[in-house]
């Protein structure tokens, strides 16, 4: 299915993203698994803008209605056994309605249940986490780089996490 990542924005704010090159600023880490896959207990981030109905928070969407160079740069947590009814999604950039149809379109949490049935996966973190995709025009994620990543790197290693599988938006 293609996406189309402007859909939602203004039209002029959309072409103007469009037309724009951003170049990114350091090399993307990668570290190699050590360890069979099957060993491996598996933590998701989503920069779909999901976040638990109720007991947080959604992403500040109207200041980013206000200010559309802005975007939310906190994380939501979402506990792994969390149902379609209690997951919330507040973005203005993917189409909310398939993912409020199927949680997995996002958070592949189901997908990741029967990998560890069948054997695939050790098992999955407790708790899996959100960030909003959209950090303003230009990109400011340096509240992310600094503060929001190694706070959510330390609650998986504080799970017990061997890897981290990002589904972005």
């Amino acid at each position: 299915m293609p996406v189309d990542s402007y859909k939602y924005l203004p039209r002029l704010i959309g072409l103007i993203y469009q037309e724009t090159r951003v170049e990114p600023r350091t090399p993307i880490p990668w570290t190699p698994l050590d360890h069979p896959l099957s060993a491996c207990k598996i933590g998701l981030v989503t920069t779909g803008g999901l976040y638990h109905r109720g007991v947080e928070l959604p992403f500040d969407l109207a200041r980013e209605r206000t200010e559309p160079t802005w975007g939310d740069p906190g994380y939501r947590s979402i506990p792994k056994d969390i149902c379609q009814t209690e997951l919330g999604i507040s973005h203005l950039h993917v189409n909310n309605e398939i993912v409020r149809e199927d949680i997995n379109v996002l958070l592949p949490i189901h997908r990741l249940n029967a990998l560890q049935e069948d054997g695939v996966i050790a098992g999955q973190a407790d708790e899996h986490y959100s960030f909003m995709g959209y950090q303003g025009y230009p990109p400011d994620t340096t509240a992310c780089r600094e503060h929001y990543g190694p706070e959510v790197a330390s609650r998986f290693l504080a799970q017990q996490v061997d890897c981290v599988l990002l589904t972005p938006s």
